[in-house]
């Protein structure tokens, strides 16, 4: 039996290019104009004071107190910023640059994994919070593997599948509670719903289930489930990326409310645009299935 096969037509690749340059380009905001945990491993005194003795001379008391050091990490964060920036336009760019944009793309990639290796060392070592970025580290090297391959095969359909996984699975970890519930969710919960504090914890309970059960969904043989948990993931996924935006932009203060806010929607757009290039491509093959010459018996 032979393996399926799914072809990444231009609108697709354009779909994965968007993803990858929304992560990017919210990356590139946040970085610029706001902040990213870098203090939490640089000002961490078990893990760094051996090194601030031995490359800069300074004790550590000296070290986290001077506004020269704090203005240098500052500065590498927005020269961080500009690096995300330069991804994503070579993200837009990668054919007609060739080797230059995917250079670019793999310095932004690296950054990413960087950032959420980061977010994972804050958040106490909490393994969902890092699997938690997978979708959004995923698509700039679906970027970098789709400009060379126009036709792909169940391997690829696979890898998106176990990325969804990880990125919604971790997420209902957070909304069920099994790690400390973000106080913003339930924020976002009440704001826009307009549901009482005492109901919240059972709305994000059932969110979190309903992630799991749509991870499992996605790989169950049926084609049509696997379509229904992908349609799924797909709002659930866009409703989660502009709730930032819809619970705590407001009119009384819209320039500065969307300034803070409005790149937390657009980084997690691959949670939404990945999986309906999923869907798409199951959608796409079943057609074609569907279409192909039966061969008659006789």
């Amino acid at each position: 039996m032979k393996e399926a096969k799914y072809r990444i037509s231009a609108k697709l690749f354009f779909l994965i290019q968007i993803a990858a340059l929304c992560v990017f380009w919210g990356r590139a905001w946040q970085h610029w104009f706001w902040d990213a945990p870098y203090r939490s491993l640089l000002w961490d005194e078990v893990w760094m004071s051996g090194l601030v003795d031995a490359l800069l001379g300074m004790n550590w008391e000296d070290y986290v107190t001077s506004t020269a050091v704090d203005r240098g990490i500052q500065t590498w964060i927005r020269i961080t910023g500009i690096v995300y920036f330069l991804a994503g336009c070579a993200v837009l760019a990668i054919r007609y640059l060739g080797k230059w944009a995917r250079t670019m793309i793999w310095f932004g990639l690296i950054n990413l994994v960087l950032l959420s290796l980061l977010y994972f060392k804050e958040r106490f070592f909490a393994v969902g919070q890092f699997f938690e970025y997978t979708l959004q580290m995923l698509a700039p090297f679906l970027v970098l593997y789709a400009d060379r391959k126009s036709v792909v095969g169940h391997r690829f359909i696979l890898l998106l599948k176990w990325a969804i996984l990880l990125t919604f699975t971790c997420h209902g970890l957070y909304a069920i509670g099994y790690y400390p519930r973000p106080v913003h969710f339930q924020e976002m919960v009440m704001n826009i719903l307009k549901i009482p504090q005492s109901g919240v914890k059972y709305f994000l309970n059932a969110a979190g289930i309903l992630d799991f059960l749509m991870s499992i969904m996605i790989f169950l043989p049926w084609k049509r489930i696997q379509i229904l948990g992908l349609a799924y993931a797909v709002a659930w996924g866009f409703f989660t990326a502009i709730a930032r935006v819809w619970a705590f932009v407001h009119f009384e203060y819209f320039s500065s409310s969307l300034h803070q806010w409005w790149y937390e929607t657009v980084y997690r757009f691959p949670h939404f645009l990945l999986p309906l290039l999923v869907l798409l491509l199951l959608l796409n093959q079943q057609q074609s299935n569907s279409e192909s010459p039966k061969i008659s018996s006789k």
